[in-house]
């Protein structure tokens, strides 16, 4: 017999290491002689002058190691701003702040579009795009502040706005974001290399698009701080609505010239970890089931559908017969109301762990729940796995979810999964390990 806890925890843990840089770089990036191949395109140094690594995210500094490790000293400089600095050779690494955006992080963009200006026909740019991205490459735009960007990064995360949303309103206050360093490369050629973090693979919303076209704009942006409510200071509503007047230039659209020498490949992803998570399953005998690798909103509306169908497999068989493990991924949010401070420690990966958990009544469901980047929102865990055993007292329990307290709660209970900084994030990763009746 698979013990489920640990089984659960394996499909976590093989999920996030699929994702890791160095193992997705070494998988999709290879040199020989003077042909670099990215996941199947090829790539002639010998027309190129110069290779540059830019970039910024949560894993940029891992796959600045790997693509070192894959093109030693044909790389011949670059930067890139992560909030996990590695031991880079020819890449510098600048420390950033994730999930607000910091003055070594500004300077550091600053840098990076430095870098791409002084590019021309003869530099091959290796893009560096990862979660992460939108805080950890911030340009404050015009007359808005990082002070502003400070706030508004708040109001964004508070609101329960997707990750598309509030990327709409970042890219139009940014002078990086939304295509921006694109423009800023031209006429360099730009590979971009991309562990995807959002739903659905969407380059313009990944790190809020650097090197991607835009298709939002000012007005997608006041829309999204009307939808939600957010409070912005007055710098940021003035740009947004000079923009939405036509007295801000707009962020660049598909048929921008500087597109035109930007070629991009999605080396992760949640499919990547979802996959792993499967493999790890059906080495244990249990059947797998991918469920979503889309699946969005409040964590713990999600974490009820989700035990619905554990509960289903087990009671029927239906849609696959027992043992089995579901797996999901996506980008599931929390709420927080205007504050934008519970006092509470946890974020969407524990919360939907905790409302599984309340929902679970008999014994045979498992549910692991964890973010890939190691971090959920502001607990220092990824997640947690939980079963129906876990609340030991609903009304303490409740109390813990309602006032965005999840973790410690959970912490309480020895649920947490801790992984530390992972150097990744293709974003959540949930398994829920269903036994077969007369097991527990």
């Amino acid at each position: 017999m698979t013990d489920p806890h640990a089984l659960a925890r394996r499909c976590l843990d093989a999920g996030i290491d699929a994702a890791r840089p160095e193992r997705v770089v070494a998988g999709a990036v290879s040199l020989d002689g003077d042909a670099l191949r990215v996941a199947g395109a090829t790539y002639d140094l010998a027309d190129y002058d110069r290779v540059l690594v830019v970039g910024g995210g949560n894993a940029a500094g891992r796959v600045a190691v790997a693509l070192e490790t894959a093109l030693g000293d044909r790389i011949d400089g670059g930067l890139v701003v992560t909030d996990q600095p590695a031991d880079t050779d020819r890449v510098e690494c600048v420390a950033g702040s994730h999930p607000r955006p910091n003055a070594a992080a500004v300077e550091g963009t600053r840098r990076v579009r430095d870098l791409l200006r002084d590019a021309d026909d003869r530099t091959l740019v290796l893009a560096v795009v990862t979660g992460g991205g939108s805080a950890l490459l911030p340009a404050p735009a015009g007359n808005v502040t990082l002070a502003a960007l400070r706030a508004t990064t708040d109001e964004l995360l508070a609101s329960g706005a997707t990750i598309a949303e509030a990327n709409a309103v970042r890219k139009h206050l940014s002078a990086s974001k939304g295509g921006r360093l694109a423009v800023a490369a031209a006429p360099a050629r730009t590979v971009v290399l991309a562990l995807s973090d959002v739903v659905g693979d969407d380059l313009g919303t990944v790190a809020s698009g650097p090197f991607a076209p835009d298709g939002t704009t000012y007005g997608d942006a006041l829309a999204v701080a009307e939808r939600y409510g957010l409070d912005l200071p007055e710098e940021v509503r003035e740009r947004l609505d000079a923009g939405a007047r036509g007295e801000v230039g707009e962020t660049p659209v598909a048929d921008h010239s500087a597109f035109e020498r930007v070629t991009s490949h999605v080396l992760a992803n949640a499919h990547t970890a979802a996959r792993a998570a499967m493999a790890e399953a059906r080495e244990a005998g249990h059947a797998p089931l991918l469920l979503s690798t889309r699946v969005r909103g409040e964590a713990r509306e999600a974490a009820k559908t989700h035990v619905a169908v554990a509960e289903e497999i087990r009671a029927t068989a239906n849609p696959v017969a027992p043992p089995a493990v579901v797996v999901s991924g996506g980008e599931t949010t929390v709420r927080l109301g205007r504050s934008g401070d519970s006092g509470g420690v946890g974020g969407p990966n524990t919360e939907f762990a905790l409302s599984a958990a309340l929902e679970l009544s008999e014994p045979g469901i498992v549910v692991g729940a964890a973010d890939t980047d190691g971090v959920d929102g502001n607990a220092e865990a990824a997640g947690a796995v939980v079963d129906e055993g876990t609340v030991h007292d609903r009304r303490a329990a409740e109390r813990a979810l309602d006032g965005h307290d999840a973790a410690t709660y959970l912490g309480e209970r020895g649920a947490l999964v801790g992984t530390g900084p992972t150097g990744t994030n293709v974003n959540d990763l949930r398994v829920l390990v269903v036994s077969g009746r007369g097991s527990g």
